[in-house]
């Protein structure tokens, strides 16, 4: 038996029908392994800190778990995704949509693009916000992001946001965040700087 017929299938690991659905109408029956390991914690509503490399599912190891936890129709942001480039967080975006069962409202938030267009859909209300740091924190200090309502902060590519400079940023919108949330942090390494994020904005993971 090979190791990924060992995996679980999906419908194993407590995922909502419809997200269940979802995956059944792309023709996907089990995890990868960050997958399988991921799910049944964020499922039981823990902190997440996930070793994993690019190219190895981990996108849909947050999107599945929290898409099959969110309510629809809440009005304000409930889960901020934070990605170190715009291509990351368009093709983060674009995974969530693919799952998105229920009628919540995704979208990207970068710099370089349009601020006009992102205050108006601000404005009306995204369920989740895919960002760069840097775009995320210049809506923070305008106040035209809430986090009040935040339940789910991912950091996808923490080591590469590392390298890019933008490590005071995340420990600035991480500060800005007053409220309870469940943290979600995947790197492909675990630098001390990384790992100092994950002991002092964590809980247990």
């Amino acid at each position: 038996m090979s190791d990924t017929e060992q995996l679980p299938l999906f419908s194993e690991l407590g995922l909502a029908a419809p997200v269940l659905k979802a995956l059944q109408d792309v023709g996907y029956e089990r995890p990868s392994p960050i997958q399988a390991a991921a799910i049944p914690h964020l499922m039981a509503g823990h902190d997440l800190l996930g070793q994993a490399q690019t190219g190895t599912g981990k996108t849909a190891a947050f999107a599945l778990p929290l898409l099959s936890r969110l309510e629809a129709g809440n009005r304000n942001t409930q889960i901020l995704v934070l990605a170190p480039t715009r291509e990351l967080a368009l093709q983060v975006t674009q995974e969530l949509i693919s799952f998105n069962t229920h009628d919540l409202s995704i979208a990207p938030i970068y710099g370089g693009a349009s601020m006009t267009e992102q205050l108006r859909r601000l404005k009306k209300g995204i369920d989740i916000v895919v960002g760069t740091p840097g775009r995320i924190l210049d809506h923070i200090r305008r106040g035209t992001l809430d986090l009040s309502a935040i339940a789910y902060l991912v950091l996808d590519e923490a080591d590469e946001m590392l390298n890019m400079g933008f490590i005071e940023d995340i420990e600035e919108i991480m500060h800005a965040m007053t409220g309870p949330k469940r943290v979600l942090l995947f790197s492909a390494t675990m630098p001390d700087r990384i790992a100092a994020l994950a002991r002092n904005y964590m809980h247990e993971p």
